[in-house]
């Protein structure tokens, strides 16, 4: 049964909710906000990140929603509706019951806890609403941020897995951490 797009996570001050094509414009503000933090690390997050591909990026994650394949998150603050970030699990794997998990925090924002909460409240749902039994958080071996949220998340490390991802147009090194409903 496919978990409808409308479904709203909440936990503490966090809201969790899917993209919305009128989220466009806090995505473009964030992405330009966060180059020096996000964009090290994640290609997408660039200095020429304009509304367009914030749109393209908002569809793509409603499509994933749709064809209940990953599933994206808004990550915003209760109180002010400010956008903090995202958090999503992706690369659904349905025959072992597996996803990935990842996540950014708007440079302002980050060094909050933003992450690991929204990571947990995610995992959370991948856990009870997809049924997933393993989630993969999978970051470059010198993301100190990332593997840091990870384990506060309650994800165990367990390797540096050779060649795990392409970046700027090369195989990388990645540290792979994983999350099991007993960790939570």
């Amino acid at each position: 049964m496919p978990v409808p797009a409308d479904t709203h996570l909440a936990e503490g001050p966090l809201l969790l909710r899917p993209w919305q094509p009128e989220d466009a414009p806090a995505l473009h503000t964030a992405v330009q906000e966060s180059l020096e933090t996000v964009g090290r690390w994640l290609p997408w997050c660039h200095a020429g990140y304009d509304l367009d591909e914030a749109r393209a990026w908002i569809r793509h994650c409603r499509e994933g929603w749709a064809g209940d394949e990953h599933f994206a998150f808004w990550v915003f603050e209760r109180d002010s509706g400010a956008l903090l970030g995202s958090v999503g699990l992706s690369q659904r794997n349905l025959v072992h019951r597996s996803a990935s998990l990842g996540y950014w925090v708007r440079q302002s924002r980050q060094g909050q806890g933003v992450a690991r909460q929204a990571a947990r409240v995610a995992a959370h749902f991948g856990f009870d609403r997809l049924r997933l039994v393993r989630i993969e958080i999978v970051a470059l071996p010198d993301n100190h941020a990332s593997r840091r949220t990870a384990e506060q998340a309650g994800a165990r490390f367990e390797v540096i897995a050779r060649h795990r991802l392409w970046v700027r147009d090369r195989a990388m090194d990645a540290a792979v951490y994983s999350l099991v409903p007993a960790d939570l």
